[in-house]
């Protein structure tokens, strides 16, 4: 092609729209510069001029194909199309994993990483089994608990905490006409405090309950006390609307059931103080929710299948996390003393990651125990209709993502009665949110330091730690790396966590002998 008819530009080109109109005469000339027609060819003609100029310039042939591909009949290849996919192997595109390229399809890598994963765990797995042999006893536990009964963990204590409802109750029925509103709001703190203090007390004292019956029986009654204190307040909302005489009120699922007209059980609809009844307060109790209201959202019916499907799930990874922590985390722990007692870093940090995959494992594990298995069963078992435990917490791009998305009920409970009333009041946003975590540091702190019998504040530090951390990765990191520093956060901050408490323990208890 002449570099007089390259600088005619997009117009000239527009006109080429045969392959006689895009070849040259004999004389150099071309048909379209004269403004005539260019003379009928045979089909053999047209092939031998395509042909030599596809030869000439492969360029060329890109231009003419898309013509030639419309006025070809489907199916069928003109031969200057097979020249031309001959000659041109190439197009303007992006890499596949450079972003602007738009590819997000990555199962076949994420299976690779499952693969990877399951790998490198059964090498450790097996290299533990090899060195400590098996250590896993299924019904150590329960011999424990039949050795010495004395030791259940929390058994009188919960014996000891069905007595705070029936209070509770009395409480609430006595607020409506009979006791003024302060009063009621002192017996109220008076109760609360008593679910936080008595159970301390009972650990603290009794030397027979062992840390693991500790933490469980602290961990109900602060469920206990979080629950009671949404009660209370739930129910002075509904006050308040009372004495402003509201014309609707809000109604609730959580009351008895009654026959309806057929003969079938349906859910009575009952306004304050119709729900201050013995059945209403301890449907909410065993729900699995922190946050009282009016109104439950209930199932139809309970699913026989899935009961049993999460009852199987609850069975079989009880006793794989028991499994793993025998056979797994127990060794690993205990070959950590010597160098954090040495102060040996390098074997520290080696020891440290050695941790790290057990405990996350288990972690993850106790996740999907607790929050689907156990807590779907419960809601089965009981018509609870709202099931929505947990989000998408694992592509958190941000710290405070995770923490309001792989504990739904906790998060509505501090939202509802702890972030938004500050907010109300005036409070910085940022503040509030600092007030929040706070209170969970306290919490994590009680429900370590108590059991082990000492104070030394990791797990407090641990959850405060998260305020920076927020702060710095929402303001320097993005997307992926957001969502890497967040799952580096969970799987080396809790080992660390792990090891501390061990190690302080293990001073404490038996000295400075290895």
């Amino acid at each position: 092609m002449s570099d007089r008819a390259e600088m005619r530009g997009p117009a000239a080109r527009r006109r080429r729209t045969t392959i006689g109109n895009a070849v040259k005469q004999a004389n150099g000339s071309k048909w379209h510069d004269h403004g005539e027609k260019p003379p009928r060819c045979p089909a053999k003609a047209k092939t031998d001029e395509a042909l030599r100029a596809a030869s000439n310039n492969g360029d060329l042939g890109s231009r003419m194909s898309g013509q030639q591909h419309a006025n070809a009949p489907r199916g069928q290849k003109s031969a200057a199309e097979d020249i031309h996919d001959r000659l041109s192997c190439h197009v303007l595109q992006e890499s596949l994993l450079s972003s602007a390229s738009g590819y997000s399809n990555y199962r076949g890598i994420l299976n690779w990483c499952v693969v990877m994963l399951v790998l490198s765990n059964a090498r450790l797995f097996l290299e533990n089994i090899i060195k400590y042999g098996i250590l896993v006893d299924p019904i150590q536990v329960v011999s424990l608990f039949l050795k010495d009964p004395y030791s259940w963990p929390a058994a009188c204590l919960i014996i000891g905490e069905q007595s705070f409802e029936p209070f509770h109750l009395g409480h609430e029925k006595s607020a409506v006409g009979t006791i003024s509103e302060t009063t009621g709001r002192i017996l109220h703190v008076f109760n609360l405090a008593s679910l936080l203090i008595f159970p301390s007390a009972a650990v603290l004292t009794v030397p027979s309950v062992t840390p693991v019956g500790g933490v469980i029986s602290l961990g109900i009654y602060t469920v206990l006390f979080l629950k009671l204190y949404s009660y209370q307040e739930t129910n002075k909302w509904c006050r308040e609307i009372r004495q402003a005489k509201a014309k609707r009120l809000t109604r609730s699922y959580s009351c008895p059931s009654v026959a309806q007209s057929n003969g079938s059980m349906g859910h009575t609809h009952v306004s304050y103080p119709g729900n201050l009844t013995h059945r209403d307060v301890y449907y909410f109790i065993f729900a699995p929710t922190l946050c009282y209201q009016l109104n439950f959202p209930r199932s139809p019916r309970i699913r026989k299948r899935f009961l049993l499907r999460r009852l199987f799930e609850m069975l079989f990874f009880m006793q794989l996390l028991v499994g793993l922590i025998q056979q797994w985390m127990v060794p690993t722990i205990q070959n950590s003393m010597k160098p954090f007692q040495e102060m040996n870093f390098s074997r520290m940090v080696e020891r440290l990651l050695k941790l790290a995959v057990p405990n996350h494992l288990i972690w993850l594990i106790f996740f999907y125990w607790f929050f689907h298995s156990s807590m779907n069963f419960v809601a089965e078992l009981l018509q609870f209709g709202d099931r929505e435990f947990y989000k998408d917490w694992w592509n958190s791009e941000t710290v405070t993502y995770f923490w309001a998305n792989w504990n739904i009920p906790v998060h509505k409970w501090c939202l509802r009665h702890f972030y938004k009333p500050m907010l109300k009041k005036g409070i910085n946003r940022r503040l509030a949110q600092t007030a929040v975590f706070l209170v969970s540091a306290f919490f994590h702190e009680y429900l370590v330091s108590v059991p082990l019998r000492m104070f030394r504040l990791w797990a407090f530090m641990g959850m405060m730690a998260q305020v920076p951390l927020a702060w710095f990765v929402s303001r320097f990191l993005n997307g992926n790396y957001g969502n890497a520093a967040v799952w580096i956060s969970l799987i080396i901050g809790q080992p660390v966590a792990v090891l501390m408490y061990v190690h302080d323990y293990y001073v404490l208890h038996y000295g400075g002998s290895t």
